[in-house]
């Protein structure tokens, strides 16, 4: 089984680019914190196909925070005669963590492409609620 998932702020800026065919390929740097030494973060490559890629492109910048599903996958070419590999992440999920704008309070997922709005306390229907008494003798356990 081959599957990474990550969470962390992408930390260079999304460099996009379309095959000959037409294909949106995104890819930047992740920095992932470590569990056990949270002041030093790993930097991992990331690369995203498709519309998940536009998306990210257009609606994530450098320093949003993202969830990433994917594979590790292993690039290798032969350069000057010298065999040549690296490896990276390919996504296949990516989740906004940050809203657009950093405060905007709309978020867009990279998958469906949907705007998810906030809620706000017109939204829930217990925000003027009175708080529920319960008593020992009112539990039917």
């Amino acid at each position: 089984m081959n599957t990474v998932q990550l969470i962390g702020n992408i930390s260079t800026d999304i460099n996009v680019r379309y095959t000959p065919t037409g294909k949106c390929v995104a890819t930047f740097n992740l920095a992932v914190n470590r569990p056990y030494n949270r002041e030093r973060a790993v930097f991992l490559p990331i690369e995203v196909w498709g519309k998940t890629a536009e998306n990210v492109s257009n609606y994530c910048a450098k320093g949003s925070k993202i969830a990433v599903v994917g594979h590790i996958d292993v690039d290798e070419w032969e350069k000057d005669g010298q065999k040549r590999s690296r490896t990276k992440i390919t996504a296949h999920i990516v989740e906004f963590l940050t809203p657009k704008g950093k405060g905007s309070g709309e978020q867009k997922d990279a998958n469906t492409g949907q705007i998810q709005a906030p809620a706000s306390a017109n939204d829930d229907p217990f925000a003027d609620a009175e708080p529920i008494d319960l008593s020992h003798d009112d539990l039917p356990f």
